[in-house]
């Protein structure tokens, strides 16, 4: 399968999967969000082990496409981050392995793909960015407790700081660390360690041990999401960060 958005390639069992919108850092559009929930669909039914997750050019993702803010309503902002929650949760409650590669910044929704899988392997170089509180939004949220604990999650979140490489190890938001030349051998180790189980169980050992908070995060979400004037927090969001670059 491929679009102008997303490349997906089957080696076996394993599914690459990579973002392909290097001139946007591969920021999540509708489209791009819709594409990957059917690669999902079909990975859970053509017996996949092992699905890896990149991002083409320079930055593995930069999160929700905030490009056609201007034609947005408050209803349309809603859905496309209900869409986006329903695609973590698939990531995170996928009946299959899956690793994430990440490279350059990794912002927003970037964060939450990363976050979803089981494998997390960083660049030494990536940065890593969550500022969905700033216009009030719980994306992700419990998932990020879930890999690091609240105190670390709080910090990271209610400041929306970046964070390198180093401190994701630390915390436990990372898994590993290694340089883009040293992906393969990863990705070798993740398909023979994939292929250790039987899918049954395989499925049963990725269940039993995601925490399933599934309902109380949508729920989550649409209650931040919903609340009026989101178009107008996200705006005051970007001419806030706009105004932070040019005093640097």
């Amino acid at each position: 399968m491929t679009t102008a958005e997303l490349t997906v390639e089957r080696d076996g069992p394993t599914r690459h999967v990579t973002l392909t919108r290097p001139d946007k850092s591969n920021a999540l559009s509708a489209t791009l969000v819709e594409a990957l929930l059917a690669v999902l669909d079909e990975a859970e039914r053509d017996g996949t082990t092992l699905m890896i997750f990149r991002g083409a050019g320079t930055n593995f993702c930069s999160g929700f496409d905030l490009g056609d803010l201007v034609t947005q309503s408050d209803g349309d902002l809603v859905l496309k981050l209900i869409r986006i929650e329903m695609l973590l949760q698939r990531i995170a409650h996928a009946p299959f392995a899956t690793l994430a590669l990440a490279h350059g910044k990794v912002l927003g929704a970037g964060c939450d793909i990363f976050c979803s899988c089981a494998q997390r392997v960083a660049t030494p170089d990536a940065k890593f960015r969550m500022p969905g509180w700033r216009f009030g939004i719980a994306l992700g949220t419990r998932r990020l407790v879930g890999r690091v604990g609240a105190d670390a999650a709080r910090s990271i979140l209610s400041a929306s700081r970046v964070f390198d490489a180093a401190e994701a190890k630390t915390i436990g938001f990372a898994t590993s660390l290694a340089p883009k030349e040293e992906w393969a051998g990863v990705i070798e180790a993740a398909v023979a360690r994939a292929a250790l189980l039987d899918p049954v169980s395989q499925t049963m050992l990725l269940a039993l041990t995601a925490p399933d908070t599934r309902a109380a995060d949508l729920a989550a979400l649409v209650e931040s999401a919903s609340r009026p004037g989101l178009k107008a927090r996200i705006e005051q969001y970007r001419a806030a960060e706009k105004a932070a670059r040019a005093r640097k």
